[in-house]
């Protein structure tokens, strides 16, 4: 039967392989793909990954000091880093914005308080920090998750479809089964096999996602450039491409209330194999909602330039080209336009809306 200096030793080796694999995927990022929002946000998560392979391991874990506090910092405020590197990776358009700082700078106060001073002077209130730090990291475990299932199906890029999910779920897992062993008290327990357990879960993370971004062909699928969408001119697949033309142009298949890729794939009598790849490869993009949206676009701004539309509530229009509501309308407009539905309105017909 090992020994807990056995533990250890293996602990230690295990958890320096795992911090050294995630600071070089970290470098790797920052050399081929810091231009990509991704990319920055994926250097956060792999440095924080580091820094929690080396607080947690046997002789640094519970340690005071200097040198602690930036490693602290990091290790705390991975869950959040975690959910923003999801958010982008199945957000093309993701940006960062100034809450997301504030909820990352809250994280990781709250959790350097616990790890630096609450936890190491046996505070009693360490035990309710503790709770409330794992039923965070559960939160933004599940919110990650959700935009994980939410996204996939839209997504036309099969290669990223693939390795996007295999990295996010598998850090997702080992997140979720740390959370659920600190809430079942089997950390507390048995803490030298807990860590021993951690560490190679810790590992096996690194290496999956070491093997996915720091292949080329992975890192290309991640974090390449956002295609320009075009018009077809020589599709590869002809037929295909005349019904879905005929679908948008003459049917008007976007004002279909909750259309998805394979309902537009059964109305076309095509596999959603095929229509992904025609959209995705023949007319450049990568989402399929920012394709309908695209149309949809184009059906409000000529409706919003009609004279004759003067009086149609804006609400109207977005609704009548198939947005479900003025919010992701007006996102999604001056996204495309630089310009909110009322202001466009106002330079193409010269007539403006209360």
């Amino acid at each position: 039967m090992p020994t807990a200096a056995t533990l250890n030793d293996l602990d230690l080796i295990l958890r320096g392989g795992v911090a050294g694999l995630l600071i070089l995927v970290a470098a790797i990022l920052l050399r081929d793909h810091w231009g990509r929002t991704a990319a920055r946000l994926g250097v956060l998560f792999a440095l924080s990954g580091a820094a929690h392979a080396i607080t947690g391991s046997p002789g640094v874990c519970g340690q005071v000091g200097p040198w602690t506090l930036p490693l602290v910092m990091l290790s705390t405020g991975g869950n959040v880093a975690f959910w923003l590197f999801a958010s982008a990776l199945f957000e093309d358009g993701f940006k960062p914005r100034p809450i997301h700082a504030v909820i990352w700078t809250v994280v990781v106060i709250v959790g350097s308080i616990q790890g630096l001073v609450l936890a190491p002077t046996g505070s009693p209130y360490a035990v309710y920090v503790a709770g409330a730090l794992t039923l965070e990291t559960l939160f933004f475990v599940g919110l990650a998750s959700g935009q994980i299932l939410a996204a996939r199906a839209g997504d036309l890029v099969e290669p990223r479809r693939r390795l996007r999910l295999q990295v996010v779920a598998t850090a997702a897992g080992y997140i979720a089964l740390r959370a659920l062993s600190d809430l079942s008290g089997v950390r507390q327990a048995f803490p030298a096999a807990a860590s021993l357990i951690d560490a190679l879960a810790l590992a096996l993370v690194a290496a999956v996602v070491a093997l996915a971004l720091l292949s080329l062909r992975g890192g290309e699928a991640m974090f390449g450039q956002v295609a320009t969408p075009r018009p077809v001119s020589a599709p590869q697949d002809a037929e295909a491409a005349k019904a879905l033309d005929h679908a948008m142009r003459i049917d008007r298949a976007y004002r279909q209330d909750g259309l998805t890729i394979g309902v537009l794939a059964t109305q076309l009598s095509l596999t959603e194999h095929r229509l992904r790849r025609l959209i995705n490869q023949d007319l450049g993009w990568r989402n399929f909602n920012a394709f309908l949206n695209s149309w949809r676009i184009t059906e409000a701004k000529a409706a919003l330039a009609d004279p004759t539309q003067a009086e149609v509530p804006i609400l109207t229009i977005a609704l009548d080209a198939g947005f479900a509501s003025l919010g992701p309308f007006n996102r999604a407009f001056k996204a495309d336009t630089g310009l909110t539905p009322t202001e466009y309105r106002r330079a193409e017909s010269g007539i403006g809306e209360a």
